[in-house]
């Protein structure tokens, strides 16, 4: 089993930038990892996803070419660094793990964003 922890949520001005951490209890190399987020009152949705290796990674229209994902699978942990924020982005952001016979989830991290 792996457990999830994020960290980096804040309050932060619109324009500004926060960088979110999702560090793994166990190898986390087994894995797809993605970002996912839900606003109050909506479902929640996919972020941004990156395969095993780090090679591909994919964006929700929302975020492309302000968000970036990354991982070291080193140091277990998967990154979201959130540029350009908007009022829209804010949510409580979570950290998924996705493996051929199980899905990870951490408790998520809350994001504001003010005008």
């Amino acid at each position: 089993q792996v457990q999830l922890v994020e960290s980096g949520g804040g309050v932060v001005q619109a324009g500004g930038s926060l960088r979110l951490s999702c560090a793994a209890s166990g190898s986390m190399g087994w894995y797809v990892m993605g970002w996912y987020r839900q606003a109050p009152g909506k479902q929640r949705e996919l972020v941004a996803v990156i395969t095993k290796g780090g090679t591909t990674t994919n964006y929700a229209d929302s975020v492309k070419g302000r968000f970036t994902i990354s991982r070291d699978n080193a140091k277990n942990t998967v990154y979201l660094q959130m540029n350009s924020l908007k009022v829209e982005d804010t949510a409580v952001y979570y950290c998924n793990a996705r493996g051929t016979a199980a899905t990870y989830w951490g408790q998520g991290t809350q994001v504001t964003v003010s005008s």
